[in-house]
């Protein structure tokens, strides 16, 4: 049976889309300052600028003075936001990819004379916890650019303006972009742009996006003392290093104008302690004659870099310091060697100054704890930024504990008097372990008072005065109270129980109360049996009331895994507020529990699966752990609702990747190290697993990434077991997902491991072409694999891999792996790999490779004009 004869005998009524990757993947474009909600794209640079509603809390919005509004000037620079109260005011962003990734961050400036006073403002620029830079602009056109490479420690990236009584805190333009990790490679969080020049370049020109992949802005530098050389042909046109500077600032260079002298560069940093990594970027825009030589030596502060070096024609190669260098006047020299018959030449470099992020942020558990109590009771105060930190700008109303001793700053006191609160106590409150006052008073907080107050080990004062709290005391507060190790204050509480004996009363009341309410629970308990069942006759002839069979018991089930009520669903989904994902099951949401981000899976009442996968989810993942495969945290099984917690996964799933709806484009390397774990996950189902599990539904959607993109294998609902003795096949109704699904399984009925292969055969295939399994005309449906097994028999490995890597993987590499995938994807189970053979051959191809470069020297890895010019290009 071939694929093509299986399509045509399912319907398909879903019409699968091929959805490209947007150019400006990982960008985040803000112009400070238009109307909410509003957006563009910029005429020049084609990238899309959105308004900054929803990153900030506070500022108000400007226009620079009318006569400043030039058509030269850049659009982003025609409005301002503005921050005339507060200390600190921060933009929250979020970016797609999380935590642990690189990111260039950009800030630019331009007074403008905005608020009509005349005179620039100067204040400090904040990432986290730590200063980023001053901000000093020198009259009202000048238009100042902060760029930073960080990589952020949460999934929050806030960058803060701090108000020094010097003038009023603005911002013009915030861009964030992301950047490969192995680029700008160093041990420290953070490296601020000093210079970045584009050297020889005939257009005068400040060069960015689209012509730099990253959107780096390249300033113009030309001197009257160098030699010009350029070339109009591309540079890199089919290869790319991984720092990929834009081709059109690779073909101009400059070279001496005296070709027997070196070519030299000095600086002088403000601060003669200062430490800078270099980045050099050559390509030699002469096609050398067999009697021509270009060779030259590197040298730094005196310290040679490279030895006979030798520029290669039309492809970038850089050279960058590995240890930070600095002294009061730096040097770079580029020298001629005896060989050489050409003179030196360099086409652009970059060098950052190291910012060490000395600053630890807050605690992230008391992070999490007040990010939680700020959304949960809408706090109107200026809390942005990092709750602690800087010192004399903490959260208003809370107290920290700053350590000496190399520790992270503590939340120690908290006051929420009259802050307008609302609701009950929220057990956010419990995770500020360090809390030693706390002070809730005339607010209108309503429910009991909470247990966990009690457990607060540090706590020395609560005030709940002047709320609308109800019932009694815990114990435990009151014999704290009692024995003087808590001062406990709690009058203005009109229903609340103030002593210990109201507990006796209460139960008193209680005994009198029973006859009566039990009286009365009789009669309702007949009334509601009997409204059932009219309620079901009448719901019967519709069909059934719920996902779950009739006769299913709701309530926990025979498992170890932890079991939450509903309500406690709702609360650790903040009423289901944020929306990760939706599937066949039904939606899923991102939530807390004890600080930890959770996802929770909610069974919907349309839902095409039921009560019978939930519940094969739960008890299959009882018994089951890898660092591969999801782990459950926990489920609800209460009435109707039915919902399952699982650990966090920051970066979504695999499918989101290849088919472009995530902006992050994986490398071949991550593609890789995907593929391999999502294996190693089913090879332990297959063989780790007494009995084995088959999935029987692999599919890139099932792939979850975490912040480090390692991925890890989910959705159980359809996996069964088979038998490891005797039959080797299980006879089971056909299941899974069209593209992916085993054709042989589909045609017997007999399910065994070898379906699983079929199916990460096909998601291997689409992982290398970054394509759909099935694609669609209007006249026939073909086959990944088909398509692809028809181009490699033509030897096009070229065309097979996805087209948005360009050159930018291994061609021996990518033969071995889609042989791999398409033996996986064979027809015939008794000719594709067992999982074990999968692991072992990626683990080959991964590992192997690295192995086999670690012989040969990296082409990547290996500046007297002054470069000490600001980059303050002015309004023209």
């Amino acid at each position: 049976m071939t694929r093509l004869r299986l399509l045509s005998w399912i319907s398909i009524t879903s019409c699968v889309c091929l959805v490209f990757a947007q150019d400006q993947s990982g960008f985040i474009s803000i112009d400070c300052g238009i109307p909410d909600d509003s957006s563009y794209t910029d005429e020049k640079t084609n990238m899309k600028y959105v308004s900054d509603l929803g990153f900030v809390e506070s500022g108000t919005s400007h226009s620079i003075v009318s006569d400043l509004q030039t058509t030269s000037l850049e659009r982003q620079f025609q409005n301002v936001r503005s921050f005339p109260e507060g200390k600190r005011n921060c933009y929250d962003i979020r970016p797609q990819q999380g935590k642990g990734f690189k990111y260039l961050i950009r800030t630019r400036f331009m007074y403008g004379n905005y608020d009509g006073f005349s005179k620039t403002p100067e204040f400090d620029l904040y990432i986290g916890a730590n200063l980023w830079e001053s901000v000093v602009l020198i009259n009202e056109t000048a238009i100042m650019t902060k760029e930073i490479i960080y990589t952020p420690p949460s999934d929050h990236i806030h960058v803060c303006l701090v108000d020094k009584n010097r003038g009023t805190p603005f911002l013009s333009v915030l861009e964030i972009r992301f950047l490969k990790n192995d680029t700008y490679d160093t041990p420290y969080e953070a490296l601020m742009l000093g210079r970045r020049w584009d050297f020889g370049t005939a257009t005068n020109l400040q060069i960015r996006y689209k012509d730099d992949f990253y959107d780096r802005i390249w300033m113009p530098y030309k001197s009257p003392y160098q030699k010009t050389l350029n070339t109009s042909l591309t540079i890199d046109e089919t290869n790319h290093n991984g720092f990929r500077p834009a081709s059109i600032v690779m073909r101009s260079a400059i070279a001496p104008g005296n070709e027997s002298n070196p070519l030299k560069f000095n600086w002088a940093p403000d601060d003669p302690r200062s430490k800078f990594y270099i980045y050099m970027h050559f390509a030699e825009v002469r096609e050398l004659q067999r009697n021509e030589t270009r060779e030259f030596d590197i040298y730094i502060n005196d310290v040679i870099l490279a030895e006979n070096f030798r520029p290669f024609y039309l492809f970038t190669d850089t050279r960058s310091t590995v240890d930070p260098v600095g002294r009061k006047m730096n040097e770079i020299v580029l020298q001629r060697t005896g060989v050489s018959t050409l003179p030196p030449i360099i086409n652009a470099i970059e060098i950052y100054q190291i910012n060490e992020f000395l600053q630890l942020p807050t605690d992230q558990q008391d992070v999490d704890a007040m990010t939680k109590i700020k959304f949960k009771y809408r706090v109107k105060k200026n809390w942005q930024g990092d709750p602690c930190v800087p010192v004399d700008n903490s959260w208003e109303g809370l107290e920290c504990l700053h350590s000496d001793n190399n520790t992270s700053p503590r939340s120690i006191a908290l006051n929420l008097s009259s802050s307008g609160l609302t609701g009950q106590i929220d057990p956010a409150f419990a995770n500020l372990t360090s809390i030693n006052k706390l002070d809730l008073s005339n607010n209108s907080l309503t429910g009991k008072v909470p247990d966990f107050l009690a457990s607060l080990p540090n706590l020395t004062e609560l005030n709940l005065e002047g709320n609308k709290l109800t019932g009694s005391i815990p114990a435990k507060l009151l014999e704290k109270s009692k024995d003087g190790s808590l001062s406990l204050r709690f009058g203005g509480n009109p229903d609340l129980c103030q002593s210990p004996s109201c507990q006796t009363t209460t139960k008193k009341k209680i005994g009198y109360i029973v006859p009566v309410v039990a009286s009365l629970a009789g009669l309702l308990i007949v009334l509601t049996a009997l409204a059932l069942i009219w309620h079901f006759k009448k719901r019967s002839r519709r069909g059934t009331i719920s996902n779950k069979p009739l006769g299913v018991n709701t309530g926990p089930l025979d498992t170890a895994k932890r079991y939450f009520i509903y309500s406690e669903v709702v609360n650790i989904t903040n009423n289901f507020e944020r929306v990760l994902g939706k599937g066949g099951f039904g939606k899923v949401y991102h939530g807390f529990l004890n600080g930890d981000q959770v996802a929770v899976k909610i069974l919907s009442e349309e839902s095409t699966q039921g009560y019978k996968e939930f519940r094969a989810e739960v008890e299959l993942l009882m018994r089951v752990h890898h660092t591969n495969l999801t782990s459950l945290i926990g489920y609800c099984n209460e009435d109707n609702h039915m919902a399952l917690i699982y650990e966090y996964m920051a970066n979504g799933n695999l499918g989101d990747y290849l088919s472009g709806k995530s902006s992050l484009i994986l490398s071949w390397e991550e593609r890789l190290q995907i593929s391999l774990d999502a294996a190693q996950g089913l090879e332990y189902l297959h063989y780790g697993c007494k009995p084995p599990i088959v999935h029987r539904d692999v599919k890139p959607a099932n792939i979850l990434l975490n912040e480090n993109l390692q991925a890890k294998i989910a959705d159980f609902g359809l996996s069964r077991s088979f038998p490891v003795e005797g039959s080797s096949q299980v006879s089971t109704v056909v299941a899974g997902t069209i593209g992916y699904l085993d054709p042989e399984y589909y045609a017997t009925r007999q399910m065994n491991e070898k379906s699983d292969v079929y199916s990460f055969g096909v998601v291997l295939l689409e992982v290398i072409t970054g394509k759909p399994a099935i694609w669609h005309s209007r006249t026939e449906s073909v086959h990944l694999s088909d398509q692809v097994g028809s181009m490699l028999a033509n030897g096009d490995i070229k065309g097979i891999v996805d087209q948005r890597l360009g050159d930018r993987f291994e061609v021996g590499s990518a033969w071995k792996i889609t042989e791999l995938a398409l033996a996986c994807a064979s027809e015939s189970s008794e000719q594709r790999p067992t999982m074990s053979q999968v692991v072992m051959e990626l683990k080959q191809s991964i590992f192997g490779r690295v192995n086999n470069r670690s012989d040969h020297k990296d082409p990547v890895r290996m500046v007297t004009m002054n470069l000490d010019t600001e980059m303050v290009p002015r309004a023209r």
